[in-house]
């Protein structure tokens, strides 16, 4: 018991690491790290914004259908892209998935990924998620291409990048919101 009161510090470390070095227990812990520490995503300012040109990306739904990204140009656009084994990823969907249900018919969406149709199925069943899943099937325009996961873009109707974020966020905020109703009314 002695032993215990003296490195119970070093206990509850050794056991926080054990927990973190288990494939089956680092993932929600690492879910769980990254949703603690996600916020609102900034706005880029109006002077710092530049204009996509570029729509032209060939995707494929989880059906096997084809789409184009530029089906979508002179709409607002949310762009995700993610993967079932990313933590932040993982940790930014509940929040996707509530701004879907409350933008999804005003706005475009897109959740790209590069993983196969049956491993992006069988997550999105286990998960209740509902949002569009395309699979890319070329290489992104310029301004959509990025090597980090998760990435967002959020895209005016004018195609202007409103926000562009790498990492974790917290979407469906007040200031999120407040945006897309401001560029949803232009």
């Amino acid at each position: 018991m002695k032993y215990l009161k003296k490195h119970w510090g070093n206990i509850i470390f050794l056991l926080v690491l054990g927990l973190v070095l288990i494939p089956q227990t680092r993932m929600p812990i690492q879910v769980f790290v990254q949703r603690i520490f996600s916020f609102s995503p900034s706005e880029i300012s109006e002077d710092q914004r530049i204009v996509v040109e570029d729509y032209n990306w060939k995707l494929e739904t989880l059906d096997g259908n084809f789409k184009n990204l530029s089906e979508s140009k002179n709409r607002v656009l949310l762009i995700n892209l993610w993967a079932t084994w990313c933590p932040p990823c993982i940790a930014e969907m509940p929040s996707l998935q509530r701004l879907y249900d409350d933008y999804g018919d005003r706005v475009d969406f897109y959740f790209i990924s590069a993983e196969k149709p049956e491993k992006l199925k069988k997550f999105m069943k286990e998960k209740g998620y509902t949002f569009p899943v395309f699979i890319q099937k070329q290489e992104a325009p310029l301004d959509f291409n990025s090597n980090s996961l998760p990435t967002t873009y959020l895209l005016s109707k004018n195609g202007e990048l409103l926000i562009e974020k790498v990492g974790a966020a917290a979407w469906d905020n007040d200031a999120v919101k407040k945006l897309l109703d401001t560029e949803i009314n232009r």
